[in-house]
């Protein structure tokens, strides 16, 4: 009895041997074959990358330059012309920016005239004065369809940002003192914008120049 389950044990270790052996050996092949798999795919890509280098076809540089050169130069000649298109067109702009105000001012400039020639050959003085009234509002119509308006005086104030003072005058109303009491010359604006102060002469009081002196 003893002696048959010996036999069984060394049997069973045999197998056990036998499948590990055969395990081992699956386990290499398996190895091998992935191995030679690896290499294959290598080298088929290098094959691959050899034939697209051989099939690739090179760079002409210089004709690159040259065309990159030749776009320089066609975008530099454009933009030239398009600087002295630009200018003239500014210098002309410059130049007749006032065609429009000068093309509505010459009707009247043509008052003026009939109105000299009518003065020459005129016995009614009357009729020349409306005349000539005529065509000064007519003219400051014109120029206040522009923009421009006289600086008004008003209650007789002096006003630094309007005004300027270019003379004294003696007063006996001790109320005009400082106050505006004459205009020299008129001021105008420009919508806003002062373009000429209006030159007026300031009263000064009698006694307050006793006192001073």
């Amino acid at each position: 009895m003893m002696k048959k389950m010996k036999e069984h044990k060394e049997k069973q270790e045999n197998v056990n041997v036998t499948g590990d052996n055969i395990s081992a050996e699956k386990t290499n092949d398996e190895n091998k074959s992935e191995i030679s798999s690896d290499e294959s795919k290598v080298s088929m890509d290098s094959e691959q990358s050899d034939k697209t280098t051989e099939t690739e076809t090179p760079v002409d540089y210089e004709a690159k330059i040259a065309e990159w050169k030749d776009k320089y130069l066609r975008l530099s000649a454009e933009f030239d012309n398009y600087r002295k298109r630009t200018l003239k067109e500014k210098i002309e702009l410059t130049k007749y920016a006032n065609e429009d105000f000068l093309l509505k001012l010459l009707p009247v400039i043509d008052d003026f005239e009939h109105g000299l020639k009518t003065i020459k050959e005129a016995t009614d003085l009357e009729a020349v004065k409306e005349g000539i009234d005529h065509i000064y509002n007519k003219f400051k119509d014109f120029l206040a369809q522009r923009g421009l308006k006289e600086i008004e005086i008003t209650n007789g104030e002096f006003n630094t940002d309007y005004h300027e003072a270019i003379s004294k005058t003696p007063v006996d109303d001790d109320k005009k003192s400082g106050k505006i009491v004459d205009t020299i010359q008129k001021g105008y604006f420009l919508d806003e914008k002062v373009i000429r102060h209006s030159k007026v002469v300031i009263g000064e009081s009698v006694t307050q120049k006793a006192d001073n002196n």
